[in-house]
């Protein structure tokens, strides 16, 4: 299954009824697995559940720490980034040159990478000391 089949297919799993904006999520691992998240809302804003967290999770869950492609779908006009938070989580688990794709339910598509998503990131190299 294609990372746009994968995520077309767990956004329909969202549980979103406040927002009504469900978001699906696919990641491909360095092993070629794929793991899936979907947005999980909850009437105690803000704590719902995004997608890219949820698939980060399940990755986490699964024994992986590494991503080498992600594909973000979302019924909107234009394809969504990823809010700030799951910009940074993609970064603690990917290259900066990652491809990651934003996607429309109507098909549209844009190409971007996670070091474009987050310029400047705070990473592991900021924790170390000399």
């Amino acid at each position: 299954m294609s990372l746009s089949d994968a995520a077309r297919a767990v956004r329909e799993n969202a549980y979103a009824p406040y927002s009504r904006f469900k978001v699906g999520a696919a990641l491909r691992t360095a092993s070629g697995a794929v793991y899936v998240g979907c947005n999980v809302e909850n009437i105690a804003y803000p704590e719902g559940t995004c997608a890219e967290a949820g698939a980060i999770a399940a990755m986490i869950a699964a024994g992986e720490t590494e991503i080498v492609e992600a594909y973000v779908i979302a019924d909107s006009p234009a394809p969504v980034p990823p809010c700030g938070g799951c910009r940074q989580k993609l970064a603690e688990f990917s290259k900066g040159a990652v491809p990651v794709t934003l996607a429309t339910v109507d098909g549209l598509e844009q190409a971007t990478t996670v070091a474009a998503l987050l310029p400047g990131a705070f990473g592991k190299d900021h924790m170390e000391r000399t």
